[in-house]
């Protein structure tokens, strides 16, 4: 079932714009006064973003197609109804109605043609808007946490990091809920939106980790795959997933895959899997009135003394000292 953007909103962004009415009227190319400032080819967030902006939303123009370029911010695109085509670094992409799509700012991308039924909406975003996301996200190696910091690398040719993240997601309630609350406060530029936003968008990263199987990632090699996939299982195997395991199943020898999982991310694949159990007991200690001994064993820890000693040497207190005080607060 897709859901539907909110039919006041959606309304609204049917309307023809200027741009799309001069179109209309004959123009056949982009007006890239409307859009460039030095360089040709790249789309500049001063164009789109007022002094001071760290976010902004606009309709995607329609009735002509935009040519290779790049942007000097991150975008991010959704989806409303109808579908638009992209070619992303050369790959080609469809995002249909409830999808969205994230673009790294250091790729190439060019847009087809999109009919008066396709509408989508473009977020503008600088990289340092996505802080309060980092802090939300925690340590945990992920997919989005990684993409927001490769957005935030200067090196364009750093192929550590996505050029693109594609979710399917038109069929997640609570993501489609955030992305409609993210345009309506921005489109109807409510006072004190900022942080309101910024943790929205917090939000939304939080929910798109759980929905790591409806996303398809943008690669240039064959290592981020191999990244996605270990951390994919990770997530999905944290209490018993053994990478003897995981090696099988990919049909990889098992020394080869630990020596790459620790060069290609900094860790090696225990650390990995410690960082996510930890992570997923902080949240049962602050989000539940589970006992410690039963989140230890939720989080795949049968020693429990073992689960009390490294919760402390990386917390710096026991996980009932960390409950009480972060009750307290």
């Amino acid at each position: 079932m897709v859901i539907l953007i909110e039919a006041r909103l959606l309304e609204q962004l049917r309307n023809i714009t200027r741009e799309e009415q001069e179109i209309l009227d004959g123009r056949t190319q982009i007006d890239k006064t409307l859009y460039m400032s030095e360089d040709p080819m790249t789309i500049d967030s001063k164009r789109l973003l007022d002094s001071g902006k760290l976010i902004e939303v606009r309709p995607h123009t329609r009735f002509l197609a935009f040519p290779k370029h790049k942007h000097n911010y991150v975008e991010l695109i959704y989806m409303c109804q109808g579908k638009t085509k992209h070619k992303i670094e050369g790959q080609e992409v469809e995002l249909c109605q409830g999808e969205l799509l994230f673009l790294n700012q250091h790729v190439t991308q060019e847009v087809a043609r999109a009919e008066e039924t396709d509408i989508a909406v473009n977020f503008i975003i600088r990289p340092e808007f996505f802080d309060t996301a980092l802090h939300m996200m925690g340590e945990e190696d992920n997919l989005m946490r990684d993409f927001i910091i490769g957005c935030l690398c200067n090196d364009a040719d750093d192929s550590k990091y996505s050029s693109y993240l594609h979710f399917k997601v038109a069929d997640i309630l609570p993501i489609q809920n955030l992305v409609e609350n993210l345009i309506w406060t921005l489109w109807n530029n409510q006072a004190n939106k900022r942080s309101m936003n910024q943790i929205t968008m917090g939000l939304l990263f939080l929910q798109l980790m759980n929905h790591t199987d409806k996303l398809v990632v943008g690669q240039d090699n064959l290592e981020q795959e191999l990244v996605f996939t270990v951390l994919r299982y990770i997530e999905e195997h944290y209490r018993e997933g053994k990478l003897s395991d995981l090696a099988g199943q990919l049909k990889y020898d098992l020394y080869w895959l630990s020596r790459t999982i620790k060069q290609l991310t900094g860790h090696n694949y225990t650390e990995l899997l410690q960082i996510k159990r930890l992570n997923q007991a902080v949240f049962l200690l602050t989000s539940s009135k589970m006992p410690v001994a039963d989140i230890a064993l939720a989080t795949g820890y049968s020693n429990i003394s073992y689960f009390h000693r490294i919760f402390k040497e990386r917390y710096g207190m026991t996980p009932r000292e960390y409950r009480l005080e972060n009750r307290e607060k």
